[in-house]
């Protein structure tokens, strides 16, 4: 095949890679422009909650209260955000991690499975409506404060476990922007060297790397 021809048939190949190059440092710039954004958001809807870590949630603490309350196979938090304001996904995973050890300290070591359904006379609590507390305005039976305690805390924890989730997401989203833009990059020196090898020769007249050598 003619060198011309080669020549020709290579260009838009390079012309190619141009553009790809192109397109994935625009989807790079964009995708950390996204995650910087959406990082920023998370902190300042955390922020603006103005949540501050109670003076027990250090681990040291936490398991000291573990052990007063007699709970067992409880999974004690390693983070420590006491008197800390929240301010950043992590720190809110880390409260949160903090406020289910709260929860169960209220609710004997039960989750919300465990608990009865009403509140009964003896505290213990009943599933039995016949047997429930009888609320004297309504005469309604008296749901179990127990699990209200714990529904209020899985709410809470699930809306600050989500905002580490959304802040995690936004960090990935800057690496892969950094990952897109650095191979947009290549792409570009690639095919830029390629057709400036390409003019060089031209301009020369140096034979093709695959042209035979002359005898």
């Amino acid at each position: 095949m003619s060198r011309p021809l080669r020549q020709s048939m290579s260009r838009p190949f390079r012309l190619g890679g141009i553009i790809a190059g192109l397109i994935l440092i625009a989807f790079g710039v964009g995708a950390i422009v996204i995650g910087i954004a959406g990082r920023a958001e998370v902190s300042t809807n955390i922020k603006r909650e103005q949540i501050v870590g109670t003076p027990d949630m250090k681990p040291s603490l936490i398991a000291q209260k573990v052990k007063e309350a007699g709970l067992t196979n409880v999974t004690l938090p390693t983070c420590d955000v006491a008197g800390k304001a929240i301010t950043n996904g992590g720190e809110a995973k880390c409260f949160a991690s903090y406020m289910r050890v709260h929860a169960l300290e209220a609710t004997g070591g039960k989750t919300f499975a465990q608990m009865p359904q009403f509140a009964s006379a003896d505290g213990k609590g009943t599933d039995s409506a016949a047997e429930a507390v009888k609320d004297p305005k309504t005469g309604r039976p008296q749901s179990n404060e127990a699990r209200q305690v714990w529904i209020n805390e899985t709410a809470l924890s699930t809306a600050l476990n989500t905002s580490f989730f959304a802040s995690s997401v936004g960090l990935f989203a800057i690496v892969m922007g950094l990952a897109l833009l650095l191979t947009g990059v290549g792409f570009l020196v690639l095919a830029s060297d390629l057709l400036g090898l390409a003019g060089l020769r031209r301009k020369t007249k140096l034979p093709d790397a695959a042209a035979p050598a002359a005898g």
